[in-house]
């Protein structure tokens, strides 16, 4: 076993214009303050993370490690949730997630996708310049229109659906492959890995590959009503990053699981800050840390109620009081020896 690694921080709910959130460096300090450890960087935003100049200089990638170590920090792993949504997108979506991409590939599919799966690509080799061997992104959803099914079930849509999902990430599955980095797809409700059967059905489709892993989010499993302890049982292998984030359902007799279109504030299911829902946390590490959890423990904060920077403050000690340090022998070696002394 190993202790996990933490706190480490998630920074896109934090980047903003003004000062210390609109550099990486003004966010590192910040972070480091707060306790922080490891930062997992978006790549959507240039003016914190050049990408592209990432994956091609190593120059590059040296002197941002070496900006965070003077803060005490590391990165746990690149995120591209944005472009991995990007990557599959059912056509009823197209105009909402457009602006996830360039203007000069709004409005044409095909080139989205292609942009999407370039990001992808140099994501991996930008992991790999890093030292890092986890990467947290987004599955896409070319299958989520019919998750609840109305006309009924329709088997061949639903595999023809996952085929092309299987299809378009296998490359990108292969190039990180190369690289020595694995994808973590965070399980998410509107991505078309939102459970255990969806992400279990892709892994059949991209024959087992080694490096279609999970990001572990309990606060998805809580509000589908998921046992996301026994969850850990049967996935530990393919968890491979960890977002600390709590939720709370409260059952009421207007609406439900989906939401009802409202607000998060009024839904019965929403996200809450660490320690403000109803997430159990105490097991979550316990489990983690029994299976040799290799990774991070990262906030993703995310609360309807509670102001971010107060709920970044907290979340950094809550984190810190449930990581589990590792004992190096067991409780019992003093009574393994062959002879029992009297």
């Amino acid at each position: 076993m190993r202790t996990i690694k933490g706190p480490g921080i998630f920074l896109s709910q934090f980047l903003g214009e003004q000062p210390p959130f609109n550099t990486l460096e003004g966010l590192a300090g910040w972070a480091a303050g707060l306790g922080y450890k490891a930062l997992q960087i978006p790549c959507h935003n240039q003016a914190i993370f050049d990408l592209p100049r990432a994956a091609e200089s190593q120059t590059y990638c040296d002197e941002i490690a070496g900006k965070l170590a003077e803060h005490g920090l590391v990165i746990s792993e690149l995120s591209t949730h944005l472009e991995g949504q990007l990557v599959a997108v059912h056509p009823a979506y197209d105009a909402a997630f457009d602006g996830f991409a360039p203007p000069e590939v709004h409005g044409n599919a095909q080139a989205r996708q292609s942009w999407a799966t370039a990001t992808l690509k140099q994501a991996a080799a930008a992991s790999a310049r890093l030292g890092l061997t986890a990467h947290a992104t987004f599955s896409g959803a070319l299958a989520w229109p019919y998750f609840y099914p109305w006309p009924p079930h329709n088997a061949q849509l639903l595999e023809q659906a996952f085929d092309e999902l299987a299809r378009r990430w296998r490359p990108i599955l292969d190039c990180f492959d190369e690289h020595g980095v694995d994808v973590c797809y965070e399980i998410h409700p509107g991505e078309d890995l939102h459970d255990g059967v969806t992400f279990e059905r892709f892994l059949q489709k991209v024959d087992n590959h080694p490096r279609c892993n999970m990001l572990y989010d309990p606060s998805h499993l809580l509000l589908q009503h998921i046992d996301y302890l026994t969850w850990i049982d049967i996935y530990h292998s393919r968890i491979k990053a960890f977002h600390v984030k709590d939720a709370e359902y409260r059952q009421n007799g207007r609406s439900g699981v989906y939401g009802g279109y409202q607000p998060w504030l009024a839904r019965a299911g929403r996200f809450r800050s660490l320690g403000d829902g109803q997430v159990d946390f105490k097991t979550i590490f316990s489990k983690l840390t029994q299976y040799d959890y290799p990774g991070w423990a990262v906030l993703e904060w995310e609360c309807c109620l509670k102001e971010s920077e107060t709920g970044a403050r907290e979340g950094s000690e809550f984190i810190r009081r449930h990581i589990i340090p590792v004992s190096a022998h067991a409780f019992d070696d003093f009574a393994a020896g062959n002879e029992v002394r009297k």
